[in-house]
Order: C-alpha cells, then structure tokens, then sequence
C-alpha cells in the first residue's frame, strides 16, 4: 500500500509544478496516463506532464517549431517505482538535443514459483550458481543520459498528408548505477532481468523508419536499436559484455479518436548461445559461449503502449 501511495504522490506533484498552462505566452502543456504491457511478465503505469516552452522560433519551415519540452514520468510496475525527467530541445526542425535522468528503486515478487527482480545484485554462489542479494527499497536505481537526434520527413520536401516518410536515427551515452554495487559488481533492475548491469557509462542508438498516414492506422515503422556497455570490467570479453546487443521491432500505431492511441510492437534481439546444458542457472560469467556460433537472434515479445491524453 505505501508503494502504491508513493506513486499517487508523484503524480500529484508532476501535475501541480504548473499549475497554469501559460495561456498567452505561447507555453502549454498536456497530461497522460501510458500503461505498458508485453507477452512477458511485465507491466507498468506511468503518469507523464509535459511542458512545452517556445524557444528561438522563426518564420521559416526549419525554425517554426523550435521550443524545449520538458517531461516529467512517475512510473509504477509491480517490482518498481521510479521518477523520471527528461528535457528535449528542438533547434532546428531536423535536429534535437537531449537530456534526462531517473531514480528509483525496487522489490521481489513470487509470480508462479518463479522470483522476479525489481532491484538487487547478482553474484556468484556456490556450483557457478547465479545468486540474488537484495531486498525491498535496499538502494536506489540511478540514470543519467544525453543525446542528440537527426531526423527528416519527406513531406517537409513534398508537402502532402501521404508523404509522411519518417526517418530518424538517436545516439546517447548514458550512466547507470546502484547505489549498493561496488565496482564491477553485477545487478538486476526491473528492465534487466539478466542481471549483468554493472555501474558505469554506456552507449545506446537507435534507428526509426516509418511512415505516417491520416488515418485510424497512422503509423507503421521498423524500429533497430544498439546498446553497448562502456565500462571496462576485467575479462568481459569472455562474457560478450564488450558487444553490441541488438533489439529490432516492427511498430503499428493506431489512434483512436483524440485522447486514446495504442502502439503494438513485434520484437526481436540478439543473444548469447551456450553449451552449458543447464546455462540458465549459471552465473552469467561462469557460461561456456558455443564459439562455433556464438550469437542467435530470437523472437523477443509482443508489446503494447496504451496512451491516454487527459
């Protein structure tokens, strides 16, 4: 109960920093309520306010909307609670700059036998056996990331509502920590059911294709994204840490009416094969890689993103 009254609380302070839209100064703002759902065992319930700030705006097509928007997110899974903030600028109508951070921390719950990690560290037990070491609200989850964004559409060269080619292509460069982890100590984190985070710096990308159409199905996309661990852990090679993982997603987006939209995504991504028999239960730098063939790519989940504009 005190979990779930935190995130209410959150919400509550998100929706009251402003309490005026800024009508007559050009900034406005706009709620929503996003519940995020998968195949897997996961859900999440946001809450994001956002402030939109005009920003060095000129007459021309390339400057019209330039402004700064800022996002504020509580979020609430059932093995998480986190507070977000994120600040995108817009310079020029192709390019964004990007900032944010997040902080949050977790719990364990029991679902069908199975634990299910929202925070906790990851070591080596007894037989190369992975262990889990951690309790409820026992460290905080800290993010901090910037990044810049290139991006384009076709109908900004041949003006027409079915001349929406999106392209888009995002790099960062990003912190994670938990504030229990020493050095090179591996842990869990609600969207890292692995377990082989580590403090430290990281890259990720992403590329988008899409196009976007004036009707019920407004847009569909192929979705690639990279990520990379920066942070120089004795011997990771050996675990593949020093690898780029991959996620690739085909999206469907579908509005219905003006408040609600539904994204659905079909998802991919690389892993690791083994020839331990048992790998699983391994500690994940303790596997044997098949170096014959060391990577797959396998079918991931089905996700849905279910937004609703107040």
């Amino acid at each position: 109960m005190k979990k779930i009254a935190l995130f209410f609380l959150l919400v509550l302070i998100a929706h009251s920093l402003i309490a005026n839209d800024g009508a007559g100064n050009g900034i406005s703002s706009s709620s929503s309520f996003v519940l995020q759902g998968s195949s897997l065992p996961e859900i999440k319930l946001g809450f994001v306010k956002q402030f939109y700030f005009p920003f060095l705006q000129g007459e021309g097509p390339l400057t019209e909307g330039n402004n700064i928007e800022i996002a504020l997110t509580a979020e609430l899974s059932p093995i998480s609670l986190n507070g977000l903030f994120e600040t995108i600028w817009t310079p020029i109508a192709f390019f964004q700059l990007n900032a944010g951070g997040r902080i949050g921390s977790g719990w364990v719950i029991n679902l069908f036998g199975n634990d299910i990690y929202g925070i906790g560290l990851n070591r080596k037990g007894e037989g190369n056996k992975a262990e889990h070491d951690g309790k409820a609200f026992d460290g905080l989850f800290l993010r901090a990331h910037t990044g810049a964004a290139f991006q384009m559409d076709l109908a900004a060269l041949f003006p027409g509502d079915w001349n929406h080619v999106i392209l888009r292509s995002y790099h960062e460069i990003n912190y994670f920590g938990y504030t229990r982890a020493a050095k090179h100590e591996s842990w869990y984190i609600d969207d890292n059911p692995d377990g082989d985070y580590c403090n430290g710096f990281n890259y990720y990308g992403n590329l988008v294709l899409g196009y976007q159409m004036p009707i019920f199905l407004n847009m569909a996309a192929l979705l690639a994204e990279g990520y990379l661990y920066l942070y120089d852990t004795p011997g990771r090679s050996q675990w593949r840490d020093d690898k780029i993982k991959w996620t690739f997603s085909g999206i469907l987006n579908f509005e219905l009416g003006k408040k609600w939209s539904i994204a659905l995504l079909t998802q991919f991504r690389t892993r690791i094969n083994y020839t331990d028999p048992d790998w699983e239960d391994v500690y994940y730098r303790n596997r044997t890689i098949n170096e014959d063939d060391p990577v797959r790519l396998e079918f991931y989940r089905v996700a849905a993103i279910i937004t609703l504009k107040l």
